[in-house]
C-alpha cells in the first residue's frame, strides 16, 4: 500500500482540512499519516505540506518520492507568509493557488504541478475565505493523486517577490481612517488569535467582526 504523509503545523487552522484530505486519500485505498513535525514523517510515496511554516530538511524530503506544498500565489510572485491575507489587503479577489514541489533550503521555489483559482467576492471574512482556501487545497492534492501519471511539472518563470510573516501589529486599525477604507484589513483578522484593535486616548481597544445573519439584522 502506498504511504502518504500530510504535514501541518501543530494547532494550525488548516488541520480540519488536512483531516479532510486524509479521509479522501484513505477512500482511495492509501495509507496516510498526519504529522506535525518532520521527525514524524514516514518513508513512502508523497508528503503534502499544508500550511506548514518551516523549511523541511533535505533528509526528511528524501523519505518520499515527491513533497508537494500548497501555496496561494501566482509563483514566483508572492512567496513567503500569509499570501491570501496580503493579496486581500491589496484588493485582489481572484487568487492563484499553486501546488508545487518542496525544496530544501528554499521556500516556494520548486516546480509547479497544478494551479487553480480561489475566487472571492470581496465580502468574505477570515473564517469564510479560509474555508474556501482549505477546500481548494484538498481539491488540488487529490487531483495530483488522481492524475499523477499525467502531470508534467514546470519551472517557475518571472520575477519573484516575498510576503513577510504577519504579526499582531498588522491588525491595528487607524482611528482617523474610515471603516470602508479598512474593510479589507478587517477581512484578514482572526477574532481569536489576532483580532483587530486600535489605540485611542492612551488605551488599547480590541474589535471583533462577524457578518450579521441577514441584511435586516
Amino acid at each position: 500500500m502506498k504511504h502518504i504523509n500530510v504535514l501541518v503545523d501543530e494547532g494550525a487552522w488548516i488541520t480540519p482540512y488536512a483531516e479532510m484530505l486524509i479521509a479522501g486519500l484513505q477512500d482511495r485505498g492509501l495509507y496516510v499519516s498526519l504529522c506535525t513535525d518532520e521527525k514524524e514523517l514516514s518513508d513512502g510515496w508523497l508528503t503534502f505540506l499544508l500550511g506548514f511554516t518551516r523549511l523541511v530538511s533535505k533528509e526528511a524530503l528524501a523519505k518520499v518520492t515527491h513533497n508537494l506544498v500548497v501555496h496561494e500565489s501566482a509563483l514566483p510572485e508572492g512567496k513567503g507568509f500569509a499570501p491570501v491575507a496580503w493579496q486581500i489587503l491589496a484588493g485582489k479577489n481572484s487568487i492563484t493557488v499553486s501546488l508545487l514541489e518542496a525544496l530544501p533550503n528554499a521556500a516556494d521555489a520548486g516546480d509547479i504541478w497544478l494551479q487553480d483559482k480561489l475566487e472571492l467576492d470581496g465580502t468574505e471574512l477570515c473564517h469564510e475565505w479560509r474555508k474556501r482556501q482549505g477546500e481548494l487545497s484538498v481539491s488540488l492534492c487529490l487531483k495530483a493523486v488522481d492524475n499523477y501519471s499525467q502531470i508534467i511539472p514546470y519551472k517557475q518563470e518571472g520575477e519573484e517577490s516575498f510576503y513577510p510573516r504577519r504579526r499582531p501589529a498588522d491588525s491595528e486599525l487607524d482611528v482617523n481612517a474610515s471603516l470602508a477604507s479598512q474593510f479589507d484589513l478587517l477581512r484578514t483578522v482572526d477574532n481569536e488569535r489576532y483580532p483587530a484593535y486600535f489605540n485611542y486616548r492612551g488605551k488599547k481597544y480590541v474589535l471583533t467582526i462577524e457578518m450579521a445573519s441577514s441584511s435586516n439584522d
